[in-house]
């Protein structure tokens, strides 16, 4: 019995743990979209990839995890730039990639 307890436990916090994950990666999948749309560039392959991982203590001194995404996008549709991102749970603290272009020419 006790081992059935734990079992359903460890069931659950892997579960919580999955869900958050996927939440971050919608998170990450949205900014990365919405940067690339106002930055008028094309986003490569529809997805983000998490490629790191780091447990963190909010400012609220709670421990939380720090994910780190990147995704790809094309300015001409020819070459390929990596962006990267930072959540803190649903909170961006970092942004490297595709920023808004200046016009280069007033009419």
């Amino acid at each position: 019995m006790p081992t059935l307890i734990l079992l359903m436990i460890f069931g659950a916090a892997a579960f919580s743990f999955w869900s958050a994950g996927r939440a971050a990666a919608e998170r990450a999948e949205t900014v990365g979209r919405d940067a690339c749309l106002k930055a008028g560039v094309q986003w490569l392959d529809q997805s983000v990839h998490a490629i790191g991982l780091k447990l963190i203590r909010h400012e609220s001194g709670w421990l939380g995890f720090e994910r780190t995404f990147r995704f790809d996008y094309s300015i001409d549709g020819e070459d390929r730039h990596v962006g990267r991102l930072i959540l803190r749970g649903e909170r961006l603290i970092a942004f490297s990639g595709p920023v808004t272009r200046a016009p280069t020419q007033l009419h």
